[in-house]
């Protein structure tokens, strides 16, 4: 078969067979007979779990075609860098100030410190099983199939709401370059409720031309990106140079004027700007050498972004008194305010360039986790084909991009952004969870006995960091009360610390297991608890409509192609 041939086929599935081949879906009765089985099935998907072989080997052949190892540990470091910087320090700094003041910085330190153990979970699995499935397929291993589903619709929940922000706040520092109003570039419908009535066009132009991008190749992509990240990194440090020399110590004053309680809520907000290594993550399968390059480009390129936004937000808030920054255009408006309108130029064509190379980068990895969700049937398998010229999943990059296009027309970036948080810490909260399980569980060799003092520990360790983040938000504000709590919490990870881990790592390990991951699930579960109402209402009617498609399609698709297998 000639290479014409090989891509007209790629373009041509358009039939019943390539996006529902299993057998529950074959026919009217076949699917009625499935929905009267859907106990039984709900419990098989339940207690199965897949496995670290079936990710690596099995599940891949669904793609047809293999994606191009062409990644190196640079690669990864820049990739990191333009996805992650892009995506937070120019565009939700100016609204957390208003919520922390000065004290941002240390959102930025605690949010960094949060960010920086997740990243060491993930590479430890990242190294150990290198496909395009990410947490997706972390979770699939050691947590089964339904709470991998759920993470995946948070995952995809993530990839559409976050491309959609980053379009969004293109489209506002490109209007802030032209004018004064942020909203110049969109137009109002006054039959739309509030937070959806400004349709923003621009936004959508934007990410149709980065995935475009994206889908030309890996390689491509990635080179692209490093030459303008380095060029983004001189910037940057021109930005601290100006904000340090030109700033007043006088701004700092108050330092706490929200308290603890701004820090915290600025904290969760501004978490949104380290996301984007779990997307790095996700191209694991296209790294040359796992096993030294992820380590190294992960881990090294996180300490670096923490220590690079603790700087330039402090230079923020020294150039300019908390109360007067711009919530969309914090760094343009500042510069302008201490009398550099030039520089005003020069930052945002830096944070347009910032949030061009992060919709690159989300495209990449927002592609690769919905190709693994696809090979393992959770949506249509037609989605996981990758191109055999390009190497890229062309389809699963249509969908996303199609998706966050919609998303970016109508919603305000407020709305995004408490979503795209509370489902991002949500999926860093399981991964902690699912590398102590990797540790201390292994099927078939960990006691009984063992296995119940492990579940015990680890509910107190989750139990105790629920209870925290439930003080805090009720407003209980007494040291007692706090010190309990984490007693229990310590308590509890001593106890898991004294029992007998089952496994260690192969390559590349957490350190201080069961420390670091149990902290990194008390972070989380207060940045979580911070979010606000809203957040979580939100979250729930998304994560109620996930469970209503798992149960009428997610669970059948997959309980057949895995007893498929077993056959």
């Amino acid at each position: 078969m000639d290479q014409e041939t090989e891509q007209r086929s790629y373009w041509r599935r358009w039939s019943k067979q390539d996006f529902f081949p299993e057998p529950t879906f074959q026919n009217f009765t076949s699917y009625k007979e499935a929905l009267f089985d859907t106990p039984s099935r709900l419990k098989d998907r339940l207690i199965n779990r897949s496995t670290d072989s079936f990710e690596l080997l099995q599940l891949p052949k669904q793609s047809e075609n293999t994606m191009k190892r062409c990644l190196t540990w640079w690669d990864l470091v820049w990739l990191s860098f333009g996805s992650v910087v892009g995506s937070g320090i120019f565009v939700i700094t100016g609204e957390a100030t208003l919520q922390a003041g000065p004290a941002i910085v240390l959102s930025y330190a605690i949010s960094g410190l949060s960010a920086l153990l997740s990243v060491m979970c993930y590479t430890e699995f990242a190294v150990e099983i290198p496909v395009a499935g990410g947490s997706f397929s972390y979770l699939r291993i050691e947590l089964g199939d339904f709470v991998a589903f759920i993470a995946a619709g948070n995952i995809l929940l993530e990839a559409v709401v976050g491309a959609a922000g980053l379009g969004r706040s293109w489209s506002s520092y490109f209007a802030s370059i032209i004018s004064s109003n942020t909203n110049l570039l969109r137009f109002s419908v006054q039959s739309l409720p509030n937070g959806f009535n400004l349709l923003d066009p621009v936004a959508v132009l934007v990410i149709l031309a980065a995935n475009g991008i994206a889908m030309s190749g890996t390689s491509r992509t990635s080179i692209l990106n490093w030459i303008t990240s380095i060029a983004s990194a001189v910037v940057i440090v021109f930005i601290i140079a100006v904000g340090f020399s030109h700033g007043k110590t006088s701004n700092l004053e108050p330092f706490f004027p929200y308290g603890a309680e701004g820090v915290f809520k600025a904290s969760a907000l501004v978490y949104w700007s380290y996301t984007g290594f779990d997307l790095v993550a996700t191209m694991a399968e296209e790294v040359k050498r796992p096993s030294k390059d992820i380590p190294v480009g992960l881990i090294g390129s996180m300490s670096l972004i923490t220590i690079i936004y603790c700087l330039m937000s402090l230079g923020l808030v020294m150039m300019q008194k908390y109360t007067q920054i711009s919530a969309d255009v914090a760094y343009s408006a500042a510069f302008q305010a201490v009398g550099m309108n030039w520089a005003k130029y020069l930052v945002s064509i830096c944070a347009l360039k910032g949030m061009t190379t992060s919709l690159l980068v989300c495209s990449l990895g927002q592609g690769r986790y919905t190709t693994q969700i696809a090979r393992a049937h959770m949506i249509p398998p037609w989605f996981a084909l990758v191109h055999p010229k390009t190497g890229t999943p062309i389809y699963a990059t249509i969908l996303v991009t199609i998706t966050s296009a919609v998303v970016a027309l109508f919603s305000s970036l407020d709305i995004l952004s408490s979503v795209f948080s509370f489902s991002t810490l949500a999926i860093f909260t399981f991964v902690a969870i699912a590398l102590l399980v990797r540790r201390y569980y292994v099927r078939d060799v960990t006691p009984r006995n063992d296995l119940a003092k492990f579940l015990t520990s680890l509910f107190v360790i989750v139990g105790s960091s629920i209870g925290i983040a439930a003080l805090w938000n009720l407003n209980v504000r007494g040291w007692i009360w706090y010190v309990v709590a984490a007693s229990i919490w310590l308590l509890g990870t001593l106890w898991m610390a004294l029992l007998p881990k089952q496994r260690v790592a192969k390559v590349w390990g957490v350190p201080l297991v069961p420390w670091l991951p149990a902290l990194s699930i008390g972070i989380n579960v207060f940045l979580i608890g911070s979010l606000g109402y809203l957040a979580f209402l939100r979250f729930a009617i998304c994560t109620a409509v996930m469970v209503v498609y798992y149960l009428l399609v997610g669970v059948h698709a997959t309980y057949d192609v895995a007893h498929q297998i077993d056959q």
